[in-house]
């Protein structure tokens, strides 16, 4: 960790305006800005992503296949392709059904058909399924409060999404309080004695969609089993246990495979000047396996990698070399941006700069920055030139740009994300929805000029932006 930061912080720092004084770095941005507004192939990289290879959960042959992809489109393009071998988790979804098998009032015979989705990382239920009463809750709380109840029963977390702060700009803020149920849900309710866990599903536009995602278990606790029900099944449930006691019947049989062998996808374009020096531009390829992974990160991988052939088409070299990362394995444990991290402290020394794109497909409207104070002012020739985009805001956050980049940015490394209008993305994150016809073309464009100047702008920069301080081991 010492000798990491020592050769971090040999690398210069400009002046704050310093890159102001340079017209040529305007005219560059202006270029680029105007060329990736007419610019239709990473549009098409990304259709032949989705409709050719489908979903790309780590560990299957999608995944894999994705790779090969973007690869080939990369190397037809002149650009130096590596693959980076890493080793990713391999989750298998399986059967997986659930029915309302009693209730208050129910007609003899009949059983009731729930929508739900096996939560990624999963224990199964044995193969003939298991049944039992539901205890629903809202909150953490009141599991820790009826903890005498929930011993032997089936769980439920009603916890809805808010979809007014979606729709007011926030997102983020409504998924980071409903997501915590779906990583953390399954441990707790095990701590309670439960023998399985449901949450209501974590996303908006309630069309019966349940979304996936990754979970966690706390190896202090016996594993059981979880799944997403779509929210108006959860609400179904919540009513009818208000009436009296549900019994549920849930099946699901995933399995946990040995790791296996897969790839990052990297691509440079060579710095002029200083081509040791490094700024990455990325997204993740790996999806979930309902869909095909169209926004989430189909979007932000094609137009990372639709940035630097941008770059390459115009024939314009940075001071620095511009990498394109495609990431594997983000969605269950980011295996890919670990294993970039700790490959070669020396090397990943001399990156002056990483971005990450893992928002969706929606509108750029600017740059989310984790960078020093002191570093902030240093972005506003990027914002002015990135204003007739529409994309003007500037946001200092104090977290990684980026779950791919959490792992050098704690090394030092300064990160940065486009800010990509949010309002719809959790509509389909995650969900059987997730497919290319959610993508607006205009956006993509829009998205690869906003990455192809942010990383150009910070690579060819007369010095680096200040490092981040180094988290402590």
């Amino acid at each position: 960790m010492i000798s990491v930061f020592i050769l971090f912080s040999a690398i210069s720092v400009a002046p704050a305006d310093e890159a102001a004084s340079d017209p040529s770095v305007a005219a560059a941005l202006d270029r680029i800005r105007d060329a990736g507004m007419s610019d239709a192939w990473a549009y098409r990289r990304l259709a032949d992503l989705c409709d050719k290879i489908g979903p790309r959960i780590s560990g299957s042959r999608q995944a894999e296949a994705a790779v090969e992809q973007l690869a080939a489109a990369l190397r037809t393009s002149g650009l130096n392709v590596t693959l980076q071998p890493v080793k990713v988790p391999h989750w298998g979804r399986g059967e997986e059904q659930a029915e309302i098998i009693d209730y208050p009032g129910r007609p003899t015979g009949v059983t009731q058909h729930l929508q739900l989705n096996t939560l990624g990382g999963s224990v199964a239920t044995p193969v003939q399924g298991i049944s039992g009463q539901v205890l629903v809750v809202h909150s953490f709380d009141e599991l820790r409060a009826r903890e005498a109840q929930a011993r032997g029963k089936i769980v439920l977390f009603d916890v809805p999404f808010n979809e007014d702060l979606a729709l007011n700009g926030q997102s983020g803020t409504a998924y980071q309080q409903a997501v915590i149920y779906r990583v953390q849900g399954a441990s707790a309710a095990a701590r309670a004695g439960a023998t399985a866990a449901l949450i209501r599903t974590v996303g908006g536009a309630n069309y019966r969609l349940p979304h996936t995602g990754v979970m966690a278990y706390d190896p202090k606790v016996a594993k059981i089993p979880t799944a997403a029900l779509s929210a108006e099944d959860a609400m179904w449930v919540s009513r009818l246990a208000a009436e009296g006691p549900v019994t549920l019947h849930l099946k699901l049989l995933p399995q946990t495979l040995p790791d296996v062998d897969s790839h990052n996808v990297i691509a440079d374009w060579p710095g002029r000047e200083r081509p040791e020096e490094i700024v990455i531009v990325s997204g993740h390829l790996d999806s979930w396996d309902l869909a095909q992974g169209a926004i989430d990160d189909g979007a932000g991988v094609i137009s990372a990698m639709g940035a630097v052939h941008l770059l390459q088409s115009l024939g314009l070299h940075a001071r620095r070399t511009i990498r394109f990362v495609g990431w594997m394995s983000e969605e269950n444990g980011s295996a890919g941006g670990q294993s970039y991290a700790k490959s070669d402290s020396n090397v990943l020394a001399r990156h002056v700069a990483a971005i990450e794109s893992d928002s969706g497909a929606g509108r750029p409207l600017g740059v989310s920055a984790h960078v020093t104070p002191e570093g902030m002012p240093e972005l506003k020739p990027l914002m002015q030139s990135l204003t007739p985009l529409g994309a003007s805001v500037l946001s200092h956050v104090d977290e990684a740009g980026g779950a791919d980049l959490a792992f050098m940015d704690a090394l030092g490394v300064p990160t940065l994300e486009p800010i990509v209008d949010t309002r719809t993305y959790f509509d389909y994150h995650h969900s059987p929805a997730d497919t290319l016809d959610k993508i607006e073309p205009d956006n993509i464009r829009r998205q690869v000029a906003v990455l192809a100047m942010m990383a150009y702008f910070l690579a060819d920069r007369p010095a680096a932006l200040p490092r981040l301080p180094v988290a402590k081991p």
